[in-house]
């Protein structure tokens, strides 16, 4: 078995004085891995084309851009980069503030000896590996936590659990066709925006996914699940960003929208995307094409930003050709999606058309099967 080699823990040092750099790359270069850059411009340029980097150290005082603005992009551009500063006894004050207030981790005083320089390096790359350690343990715990609540909706709720994956899918290609840059909490917000729903009945979700007008009641229940997913985000620890999405999904779009989607910050840029995912995933459950449903969303009453709608209408296809089947419940596998609605014998929605077909949901009909009778065959489309 090949065991796979850990890429290094990588180094940048940006300064305006090529000597100092010089001297840090004879000084260190045996230790750790180290780029240098001469200006904050370079190194922002370094970052992009041969990050990452697990320590990003500036000198404060650089003309055109100071350490301090250049270590302030850099957190909001590579959070995961600890950050340290370089100061001359007369920038000191401008320094300590910077530290206090730009979360960077720690200052080195000009000037300083290898050994100082390496022992501050070495602090830095151990936070770095802590944090690297949290972030992972975090993601497992919020996967794990998340996971068991979107299998859960699977079960009791299968059309509530389909429409988060389709709204997930959107999401996902709404980022990229925009040139976002993805945020974990976008996607997510998409999976867990409808365990809400399991305050609804059956009936009541297959009207909503049918277009179909709903009871005083069914349609209060169904007002409120947004808030009641996010009730439940809520007791997660780091999903305050999601539960907010979340809780504004049906809203309207914030005010005074900045037309570029690259100004957006994630609640807002996740609001966005996860209200054009909805709009657009019920236009074509209602059986419009693509340009249809963009025609419509054009002309309806939320009026998204016309590179959400020039998004939407140049999503490419689900990524994979299908081929059109009859199938019974028993020919059901995992991937597949309906094309039409599963029925009962009684004229019942079961299963609205446009689902994607999992495991759970077969589980589900195939143990409601000796008791339930169905319209069959019914049309699935099946990945090729």
């Amino acid at each position: 078995m090949t065991t796979a080699t850990a890429q290094p823990e990588r180094v940048l040092f940006v300064d305006d004085e090529p000597h100092l750099l010089a001297g840090i790359q004879r000084a260190l270069r045996n230790h750790f891995s180290i780029c240098t850059a001469k200006s904050g411009a370079e190194g922002l340029r370094v970052l992009e084309t041969s990050g990452p980097f697990a320590v990003v150290v500036s000198d404060m005082r650089m003309p055109e851009m100071t350490g301090v603005q250049f270590l302030a992009q850099v957190r909001e551009r590579y959070p995961d980069a600890v950050r340290m500063i370089f100061s001359g006894e007369a920038d000191l004050q401008a320094t300590i503030a910077a530290v206090n207030e730009g979360n960077i981790f720690r200052f080195l005083s000009k000037p300083i000896s290898p050994e100082h320089l390496a022992t501050a390096v070495k602090a830095c790359l151990e936070q770095h590996r802590l944090m690297a350690a949290e972030k992972v343990l975090l993601e497992q715990t919020l996967s794990g936590s998340v996971s068991m609540m979107v299998e859960l909706l699977s079960f009791v709720m299968p059309a509530a659990h389909g429409r988060a994956l389709r709204l997930h899918r959107y999401v996902l290609a709404l980022a990229a066709a925009l040139n976002l840059h993805e945020q974990w909490q976008w996607p997510l917000a998409a999976l867990v925006s409808q365990i809400g729903c399991v305050s609804l009945t059956v009936e009541a979700l297959s009207k909503v996914e049918a277009g179909q007008e709903l009871s005083p009641e069914e349609q209060r229940l169904y007002d409120s699940h947004p808030e009641m997913a996010s009730k439940l985000l809520e007791s997660i620890p780091r999903l305050e960003d999601v539960a907010a999405i979340v809780t504004a999904q049906h809203g309207p779009l914030p005010e005074g929208l900045d037309p570029e989607p690259g100004n957006w910050d994630v609640r807002t840029a996740g609001r966005i995307l996860l209200r054009a995912a909805h709009e657009f995933d019920a236009c074509v459950l209602k059986g419009l094409s693509p340009d249809q449903a963009v025609a419509a969303l054009r002309d309806g009453a939320v009026r998204f930003p016309e590179s959400i709608l020039i998004a939407l209408q140049n999503l490419p296809a689900t990524g994979r050709e299908r081929v059109m089947r009859q199938v019974r419940v028993l020919d059901l596998a995992p991937g597949m999606m309906l094309d039409e609605a599963l029925l009962t014998n009684k004229g019942a929605c079961l299963v609205p058309a446009g689902q994607e077909v999992t495991s759970p949901l077969i589980l589900r009909l195939r143990s409601i099967s000796a008791a339930v009778q169905f319209q069959e065959p019914f049309r699935v489309q099946v990945p090729v």
